[in-house]
């Protein structure tokens, strides 16, 4: 790795921990272990994770080995980063679920036949009581309680489970079951990649350099991208559901997801803030936003028909022609809550609820309020689930 690559390797980063050591290490020509973990706690990827696997492509291109750790055996822990409080551990059957389509969506950026995939269970579930035991002797209740979530939680005498403290030891034995280089996430992770540094020397192994990412802002212009909070937008959604999203975000977020989803240079950036400073409406920047990155995760086609359908949608006010059919008897009476969810347009029947009670769903253009309420459909019918979701009822 020369130089003028670990400048490229290092821009819109947070934290670059170890460079000059990654440097020497290549200097000889030796390829790196590249470490990249991300727990199957939903079935989608989506954009925030997008910005360190994006990092990982360039790593890749320079020839570095990468490894993607799927973390069936952490997920059930639950990550507690960020968390105010104990995060719902997931069972096997949903990890499985969730980790089917990790794949394909990693596939979407890395040249999968140079890459990785290994799942974390291989190494953490063959680890015994004495071997745990001499790796938790080499750490205190203090360290752990220095990460921020713990300490907030601590101050607040909100529980901390002892199992929770047993995540960030585990994450940090990933990085010596594989002999890391270097690992890479959000900067959120900063505490658990120091830990696997520790771990590594107490292994005897050298320690892995550290480069962390910033974390993307979701759709709700507030929070870090997150499945758990609902504010994000997956790798694999169909073109219309991601632009739709992608036109949602606040304008404050442009330039941001800009530079981390399309890596625009720094003069593209000023040039785009000028013309926004001087007047010109964000809403044409954030058109061309919405477009780029549906056609970067689906393609042209796809991109340009989602954006008539959403000009279509939310300019003119009307229903699109193409939406999709659905074919009920006209005397079958169904709950509004439980219809929506069975037909995919909300994930869950407690977000079907939420949305109904907010005034996000209609039919024939009348609101329906009550989630509880039971409607017997009419040849016709056109349901509306939040700003983009239509379906016709066929009689």
């Amino acid at each position: 790795m020369t130089k003028k690559e670990l400048s490229l390797i290092g821009k819109n980063t947070v934290d670059f921990i170890g460079e000059e050591d990654l440097l020497k290490r290549t200097e000889s020509g030796e390829k790196l272990r590249i470490k990249y973990g991300a727990d199957p706690s939903a079935p989608d990827l989506h954009l925030g994770h997008y910005v360190p696997i994006s990092k990982m492509k360039q790593f890749q291109d320079m020839g570095h080995k990468i490894i993607f750790i799927i973390g069936d055996f952490t997920a059930k822990i639950g990550d507690p980063t960020g968390r105010s409080k104990v995060r719902k551990a997931l069972t096997d059957e949903e990890i499985k679920t969730n980790s089917k389509t990790y794949f394909q969506q990693v596939g979407k950026v890395l040249d999968l036949s140079k890459t990785e995939i290994r799942y974390n269970s291989e190494w953490c579930s063959k680890l015994t009581m004495d071997e745990l035991l001499k790796m938790m002797s080499h750490f205190t209740i203090s360290q752990i309680l220095e990460r921020d979530d713990f300490s907030k939680r601590f101050k607040t005498q909100t529980p901390i489970f002892l199992h929770e403290f047993m995540y960030p030891l585990m994450q940090a034995y990933d990085s010596v079951a594989i002999k890391a280089d270097l690992e890479l996430g959000g900067s959120d992770q900063l505490f658990n990649f120091l830990l696997a540094r520790e771990l590594q020397g107490y292994f005897h192994q050298k320690p892995q350099a550290i480069l962390t990412m910033p974390l993307l802002v979701g759709t709700d212009g507030e929070a870090k991208m997150s499945k758990s909070l609902g504010n994000y937008i997956g790798l694999t959604e169909n073109s219309i559901s991601m632009f739709g999203k992608l036109m949602s975000i606040p304008d404050p977020l442009l330039i941001t997801y800009y530079r981390l989803i399309l890596h625009l240079s720094d003069l593209e950036l000023e040039t785009i803030q000028t013309e926004i400073d001087m007047g010109k409406n964000p809403m044409e920047f954030k058109m061309d936003l919405a477009t780029k990155i549906t056609s970067k995760f689906t393609n042209e086609k796809e991109a340009i028909e989602a954006k008539d359908h959403f000009v279509t949608v939310h300019r003119k006010k009307s229903i699109p022609t193409d939406i999709p059919e659905f074919r009920i008897s006209d005397s079958e009476k169904v709950r509004v809550s439980d219809f929506i969810t069975d037909q995919k347009m909300t994930p869950t029947k407690s977000e079907a609820k939420r949305i109904i009670k907010g005034g996000g769903v209609s039919i024939n253009s009348i609101k329906i309020t009550d989630p509880f309420e039971e409607i017997q459909f009419k040849n016709g019918d056109i349901v509306k689930v939040g700003k983009r979701k239509f379906l016709k009822i066929v009689c």
